[in-house]
C-alpha cells in the first residue's frame, strides 16, 4: 500500500510539474514522492524475496497499517514542500506582507 499511495502521489506531483509550468518548486514535490517510492520498491523485492508468495497475501491490519504510512509520508512531503515554498518565497507574497506590518 505505502509502494501504491506514493506512486500515485509522484504521479500527481509529477503531472502537475509538466502541466502547469509555475515557479511553485513542483519538480521538488515530484521528487521527494519518486524517491519515496523507490524507497517502497526496494523495500517491496527485499520483503518479496525475504517472505515469498506470502508477500502477496497480507493481513488486512498490515494492509492498514501500510496505507496509514504512505499516507503520513504523503503528508509529509506537502508539509515539506510548503516550507521550502515559505523558504523561497516564489513571488515575494510573504516577503511583502510581513513588510507591510
Amino acid at each position: 500500500m505505502t509502494l501504491l499511495i506514493t506512486t500515485f502521489a509522484a504521479v500527481i506531483a509529477t503531472v502537475a510539474w509538466y502541466t502547469v509550468k509555475s515557479d511553485r518548486k513542483l519538480g521538488t514535490l515530484a521528487l521527494m514522492y519518486w524517491g519515496a517510492s523507490l524507497m517502497w520498491l526496494v523495500d517491496s523485492v527485499v520483503e518479496y524475496l525475504e517472505a515469498g508468495a506470502e508477500f502477496f497475501e497480507p493481513a488486512f491490519k498490515d494492509m492498514v497499517n501500510d496505507a496509514y504510512l504512505g499516507l503520513s509520508v504523503v503528508a509529509l512531503g506537502l508539509i515539506i514542500w510548503i516550507v521550502v515554498l515559505l523558504v523561497k518565497d516564489p513571488d515575494g507574497k510573504l516577503r511583502a506582507a510581513l513588510s507591510h506590518k
